[in-house]
């Protein structure tokens, strides 16, 4: 038997199972211990952020951070250090694949049940790699243990044995920072600054065309939207520059694609010197947004 059997990814705030790897073991001991936990995964917003519980023939780990935690059944054989590190790479894969939106808007189980591949993947690697190849991500989770060592759960009851022993009740650990750009520079501000003014911009000629054009011809319509459908582009483009999104690069292609078209449209209503400023804005924003990278995962733990 591997030492990580099990692994699945839940939605903390209610336990709900996102997506999870496809186990081939049909023992009543395993069966029971995945039974436990779901009943763990319903009460992780109780728990701090990293924690452990034990049955008679496997460990259960838990690391949780945002609203995505991460579960292992692991055998007696697996190391702390390892389930954690091995939990640590799944959650940094998932929450670059699945923005906090679709995450918090999933309402049925196994929504993403696509990344069961990277479990797979993820599980196999660390169950066949030796501990040189990993040893220091090992080191690194092993330093964190022994700082903070995670909360010891009891499954009966589910109540935490840490702490609560010593009449303290758990607190949260700090969770483990989301995945994120590198931080904004100088040229990625003034974008920013005239995307808003373009988007501010476009509103406001939008809004006033709409207000002389109530008991006019059809044609005005077109005008109406090619003033207010880049002004959404351009605060489309804002948010795409300040937060990671999946997909980034057709987004991007997209928006721009719309503040184009938009501006082409109008060039009756706009002379050309204007209309070349709000693509320029455009293209010197969607040049910011694909050039800004996201951070590299804080250990990759050897994988």
């Amino acid at each position: 038997m591997p030492m990580i059997v099990f692994a699945s990814v839940v939605r903390v705030r209610d336990g709900l199972p996102l997506s999870a790897s496809t186990d081939f073991y049909h023992a009543q001991e395993f069966l029971e211990c995945r039974r436990q936990l779901k009943t763990l995964a319903q009460r992780l917003a109780q728990y701090p952020g990293r924690g452990s519980a034990e049955s008679r023939d496997f460990h259960i780990y838990f690391s949780s951070s945002g609203d995505v935690a991460c579960m292992a059944i692991c055998s007696h054989q697996c190391p702390a250090a390892m389930a954690f590190c091995f939990l640590e790479t799944l959650w940094w894969d998932f929450v670059a694949s699945y923005d906090t939106m679709c995450i918090g808007l999933a309402s049925r189980p196994y929504a993403f049940l696509e990344f069961d591949s990277v479990i797979q993947k993820t599980k196999w690697h660390f169950n066949h790699m030796r501990s040189s190849q990993m040893k220091s991500g090992l080191e690194k989770i092993q330093e964190e243990l022994d700082f903070q060592p995670p909360a010891v759960l009891s499954l009966e009851g589910s109540d935490v044995a840490n702490g609560m022993l010593n009449g303290h009740t758990p607190v949260h650990s700090e969770p483990a920072a989301q995945p994120g750009c590198y931080p904004v520079t100088a040229l990625g501000v003034l974008s920013l600054i005239l995307n808003i003014m373009c988007a501010a911009l476009n509103l406001i000629r939008g809004v006033h065309l709409a207000e002389h054009s109530l008991q006019v011809a059809q044609e005005e319509v077109g005008n109406i939207l090619a003033f207010f459908i880049p002004s959404v582009a351009c605060l489309v483009q804002c948010y795409l520059y300040l937060f990671y999104s999946p997909a980034r690069t057709l987004k991007v292609v997209l928006m721009l694609a719309f503040i184009c078209l938009g501006n082409v449209y109008l060039h009756g209503l706009r002379n050309t010197w204007q209309i070349l400023f709000h693509i320029g804005v455009a293209f010197l924003s969607s040049y910011q947004i694909l050039t800004r990278q996201l951070q590299e995962r804080q250990s990759d733990c050897g994988v």
